[in-house]
């Protein structure tokens, strides 16, 4: 009798394929006789590798090697050969449909996610608005599962054993030396679209005022790209409990262990919120465009450490690439520095060393 064998497709984005980590880890310690092997873009290996024994990972680059229709068959007779029993396919894109019409005409019990559109569309709608929680992708993935003939209760804590991740993998930077001796704060200020993120200025003041209360604490600044490498240089200078992570660490499986030593993460609506939530630590997020509602709050996080406030228009997208109907981004401007510093104190009152 040929092994069970399910692939679970997810490439992107960083956050969606994080967002899959609690469903594999409940189903391989759910079925562990089953083999598990997940298909996603390179950068996802350290969520999956060492996951669970029976979990595999397969990346595939779409851009180059597996490109277009001749790309995507090359991928699918890769795949054949791995003979596997069943395909869930948790990204439901023209890539993923591709392949999910090539496994249906074989011998394959072929599954996929419902996005909930109709749902969604009401969430964001300019009228007749319906504030009404949507299925999380946590649950929409593990319905997938279950249409397989694998149903899992959700049981997942942290990628990483009690106590949190390796820091003999960091390097031995000054910077990153005590780290389980100190008050250790993580922010996260951008994400994709501007409607998502919190403005930069009034960051600065979040900065100043827990410089300020916390004196003893280090900031750890998490994101790569061109805003991070103009403002914190910048911040860092001014702020001297500043770190800019992405001047020391190489990689995600370095930042997912310095994460899991933060005391709490500050995070927009963005993949580091999902990343911090991999490992156990408390995030304290900011919404603006975007709402929880929508079903992408991270994972085991409370409803009371998502900072937004109340208006119409809110949500007005899904993802937030959609720009402001009101022009000011009051969603993220009328958000006070104090209420997110509040916020902050009232997690970091409940260690033991604060």
């Amino acid at each position: 009798m040929k092994k069970e064998h399910i692939l679970i497709i997810r490439f992107s984005a960083l956050g969606d394929v994080a967002m899959a980590v609690p469903v594999v880890y409940s189903l391989a310690h759910q079925y562990p006789d089953v083999r598990i092997t997940v298909l996603s873009r390179e950068y996802a290996r350290p969520f999956f590798e060492d996951l669970a024994p029976n979990v595999g990972f397969m990346e595939a680059d779409l851009k180059r090697e597996y490109h277009g229709i001749k790309g995507l068959n090359a991928l699918f007779r890769r795949l054949a050969a791995k003979q596997f029993t069943a395909v869930a396919d948790l990204h439901n894109v023209l890539r993923s449909e591709f392949l999910r019409m090539r496994f249906n005409l074989g011998p394959y019990k072929v599954a996929h996610i419902n996005k909930h559109r109709k749902g969604r569309r009401l969430l964001t709608s300019v009228n007749n608005k319906q504030l009404i929680q949507q299925p999380t992708s946590f649950q929409k993935y593990a319905d997938v599962l279950e249409e397989l003939g694998y149903p899992i209760e959700l049981d997942f804590h942290s990628i990483f054993p009690e106590g949190g991740g390796d820091l003999s993998l960091l390097p031995q930077d000054t910077q990153l030396s005590h780290l389980d001796a100190q008050l250790n704060i993580g922010i996260a200020p951008f994400a994709a679209h501007v409607g998502k993120v919190y403005p930069p200025h009034l960051m600065q003041q979040v900065i100043e005022q827990l410089t300020v209360k916390y004196p003893e604490a280090r900031i750890f600044l998490f994101g790569r790209g061109k805003r991070e490498e103009e403002l914190f240089p910048q911040w860092c200078n001014q702020y001297k409990a500043c770190v800019y992570v992405s001047n020391i660490l190489e990689s995600i499986k370095q930042e997912l262990v310095l994460m899991s030593h933060l005391d709490v993460m500050l995070s927009m609506d963005s993949a580091n919120m999902h990343l911090a939530s991999l490992v156990a630590t408390p995030v304290v997020s900011i919404w603006g465009a975007t709402h929880p509602y929508a079903g992408f709050m991270g994972w085991n996080q409370g409803s009371e450490n998502a900072i937004q406030i109340p208006l119409d228009c809110r949500p007005c997208s899904i993802y937030g690439q959609k720009s402001c109907r009101r022009g000011d981004y009051a969603c993220m401007n009328r958000i006070a520095p104090e209420t997110i510093v509040e916020r902050i104190g009232q997690i970091l009152s409940l260690k033991p060393h604060v």
